[in-house]
């Protein structure tokens, strides 16, 4: 962040000694401070440290207004979809539903009463029992509260249940706590004093709230990373430990969330310090700047598109799955888009494949009747009986609307581009294994066969959804295609080989971006507005809307690189006219065509 040294400091000897100076700046006899807590922050770990370390004249702990668990259970029980162990829906529930209002008024009282000296309010919905003088957000990225989910340290929003199973709190937070959390935190981001990041235990960061603004700002301006997360997987595969260098701590890693906003961080460096705040801010913050205003008028603060990795190399099959319609998650689930996607092969071994679409002239009776048996403990599911499967080499790309049965074989690397509603996966048969916790995985028939398309079979998909490349335009050392997706999935994706200075634009739509081949490549701004921005194989990076022209070229001269580009489509080209936008800034004369005998070949 640009003029940032000493606008974040980190341990709390310093973060404390900072919210004193605030305290001492405003020279009045009273200051109320207000630490407001995201769901999965150790709320209760902060307040007992600020009262003993602060010593402060009243203290006063949020969830004490709460109504009592039963209560809120009761709340939120219509959201989360009975015994479902994975699905429920959206809720509309705001924080202050979560609150006693005669508790509320209690606190509130005695925070009015308090004659002079410090007063410390402490947890989440804090700034609801009053605005306070000093307002410090403390923060927590999804993804480190799923794990502490997981190690049973924390609790869903207003009860005590840290000894539930990780994944019953992860759909819990999911449907109700994170939209609840989400809604307050918006109207709260302008007003922010301090922002305190305490996502690794024990070495708190506290950064100026302006600060933080001001580097969500910079942020839109110029090309960047999430933070991504890696994860086991019961297929899982060895080929991202070894890429990216990752430990021996865990069996295999077959998932890794590159891109998806809502669930991982941003860093935003301050001089020596760093600080890490959920990514989804620059979101809330920044929506035109980011999405674009077209992507902003159709989708809101949402980021609608995925990047992540799918790692089966030396592992085992994907299970065989389908997505919903849009109409039945809307229906059944509350989003208002769904979860179409793709499948980009990043590498592949000589058996690799890909289950896609279903067989010509099968039976739906038979096939729901095999798998219901399968589920039941019968005969395993005849997967290749109904389904048909594709061979699959490095750099095949596999498009998925939803409502088509599909997955991914071993020994494949996959990158998977999608829209972002990702928990909405039907399993149909996960091949008769246990997940990591040695339980049988949660099979989802009754949602997924009712979303079937019966008519998606082998030569509607060789059509349709294997390889659909189209050439778009091409200069020198560099050309451009289009490789999807399906008319019916919002996303277009181009892929450009290069050995020079590709030129590319955002068109007033946010980019998302893939080094699918080469070892280093380095984004630049034609006009000088951002510092060189360098990526490396298998790394997702984010072009802002705002940014316009970008130029990406390889680090090392002569090599082949290769990106693979993500957009919304443009209203006009979604449903079947693809034609009227190229994503870079070249046209079809004669000067942009390939040369004679020029090789640009995948190597």
């Amino acid at each position: 962040m640009p003029g940032g040294q000493g606008q974040c400091v980190s341990g709390w000897e310093a973060c404390l000694d900072r919210l004193k100076q605030a305290a001492n700046r405003r020279n009045a006899s009273k200051t109320v401070l207000v630490i407001e807590c995201y769901p999965g922050v150790d709320e209760r770990t902060i307040f007992d440290l600020l009262q003993q370390r602060l010593t402060p004249a009243l203290a006063v702990f949020s969830p004490d207004a709460m109504k009592a668990s039963a209560q809120i259970d009761a709340l939120v029980a219509p959201f989360l979809g009975g015994d479902d162990p994975v699905f429920g829906f959206l809720c509309g529930l705001t924080l202050p539903e979560f609150f006693d209002p005669g508790r509320v008024e209690s606190l509130r009282a005695r925070v009015q009463a308090a004659p002079s000296g410090l007063v410390l309010i402490v947890g989440t919905g804090a700034s609801l029992i009053t605005e306070g003088d000093i307002l410090v957000y403390a923060d927590m990225p999804r993804w480190e509260a799923q794990n502490r989910f997981r190690r049973n340290e924390t609790s869903n929003l207003g009860v005590e249940n840290r000894t539930l199973s990780g994944s019953l709190q992860y759909k819990r937070a999911f449907f109700i706590d994170w939209r609840v959390a989400d809604r307050w935190k918006r109207r709260l981001l302008k007003r922010w004093h301090f922002v305190l990041d305490t996502t690794v235990a024990h070495q708190p960061k506290l950064a100026e709230g302006d600060a933080v603004r001001q580097g969500l700002a910079h942020a839109v301006t110029r090309p960047f990373r999430v933070v991504p997360f890696f994860d086991p997987a019961p297929w899982g595969g060895q080929w991202m430990r070894r890429m990216c260098e990752l430990g021996p701590e865990k069996p295999n890693y077959g998932w890794c969330f590159d891109c998806v906003p809502e669930e991982n961080s941003l860093l935003l460096r301050f001089g020596d310090e760093q600080l890490e705040i959920p990514s989804i801010n620059l979101v809330f913050a920044h929506p035109q700047s980011l999405l674009g205003e077209g992507v902003h008028a159709r989708f809101g603060d949402e980021f609608p598109i995925r990047f992540d990795f799918l790692d089966t190399m030396g592992g085992g099959n994907l299970s065989f799955q389908v997505h919903p319609l849009t109409e039945y998650i809307q229906h059944h689930f509350g989003m208002h888009y769904t979860q179409d996607e793709s499948y980009y092969l990043l590498d592949a071994g000589p058996d690799a494949g890909v289950y896609l679409g279903l067989r010509e002239n099968i039976d739906p009776s038979a096939m729901a009747h095999d798998l219901e048996q399968a589920q039941a403990g019968g005969a395993p599911f005849p997967a290749d009986r109904y389904a048909h499967r594709w061979p699959a080499k490095a750099h095949d790309h596999f498009l998925i609307p939803a409502g088509t049965v599909h997955c991914s074989g071993a020994e494949s690397m996959v990158l998977e581009i999608s829209a972002t509603p990702y928990i909405f996966t039907f399993k149909l048969w996960d091949w008769g294994r246990l997940g990591l916790d040695g339980k049988p995985r949660p099979i989802h028939l009754q949602h997924g066969l009712p979303n079937i398309q019966w008519d998606r079979t082998t030569p509607w998909v060789k059509e349709n959804l294997v390889n659909r490349v189209e050439p778009l335009s091409s200069g020198n050392g560099w050309r451009e295609e289009r490789t999807g997706l399906h008319e019916r999935e919002f996303i277009e994706t181009r892929r450009h080989w290069f050995t020079d200075v590709t030129p590319h634009h955002t068109h007033g739509g946010v980019n998302v971006l893939n080094l699918i081949q080469g070892e280093a490549a380095v984004v630049e701004s034609p006009g000088g507005l951002f510092e060189p921005f360098p990526v490396h194989y298998a790394e997702t990076f984010i072009v802002p809307a705002r940014v316009g022209p970008y130029t990406i070229r390889p680090v090392n001269s002569g090599e082949t690189c290769a990106t693979m580009k993500a957009f919304v489509r443009e209203p006009e080209a979604f449903l079947g006219n693809q034609s009227s936008r190229c994503a870079s800034t070249a046209n079809s004369n004669s000067s942009l065509r390939p040369q004679a005998g020029e090789q640009l070949q995948p190597s």
